[in-house]
């Protein structure tokens, strides 16, 4: 028998040399799946912290639209509306124009921020690591005994 391969146990003989007792594979194992894990949320965190920063770009763009528009909304309105009067246009006109203008800039702002805002996802990678992970976890079986192995067991 090599060194490393599993023979027929017995409580009272001494693990081969190069071979791990069954307290070190298990804590091996608890060591690669808590790794595993920590893997899986760092990468998770890494995705939502990305898609937190695109959502904050299209809120910024919002916002800044918006506190752009209502700043200017009552100088620019009057001062156009009164442009207009002046080529011509009634001044109930020359406002309602004024005003059009204004719902065309808010509404392409509008849009601006809504192509930012749908970039925001669920973590698509993590998610299919730790579904991944899952399905390897169920389907995993231990070794079955040989029959020297069970042979051993009973003595």
């Amino acid at each position: 028998m090599s060194a490393g391969t599993a023979g027929p146990s017995s409580s009272s003989r001494a693990p081969y040399e190069g071979e791990r007792s069954v307290g070190q594979l298990f804590a091996a194992a608890t060591a690669d799946l808590s790794a595993l894990v920590h893997d899986e949320i760092a990468l998770a965190k890494a995705e939502i912290r990305q898609d937190v920063k695109r959502g904050l770009k299209g809120s910024v763009s919002g916002v800044v639209g918006g506190v752009v528009g209502l700043a200017s909304i009552p100088m620019f309105s009057f001062a156009l509306a009164y442009l207009l009067k002046f080529w011509g246009l009634p001044l109930g006109l020359a406002f309602l124009v004024v005003g059009l203008a204004y719902v065309v800039v808010a509404v392409i702002l509008a849009v601006v921020a809504l192509r930012f805002l749908k970039k925001v996802g669920p973590p698509h990678r993590a998610i299919e690591g730790a579904q991944a992970t899952a399905e390897v976890l169920k389907n995993a079986r231990p070794r079955p005994a040989t029959a020297e192995e069970l042979a051993a067991l009973e003595r």
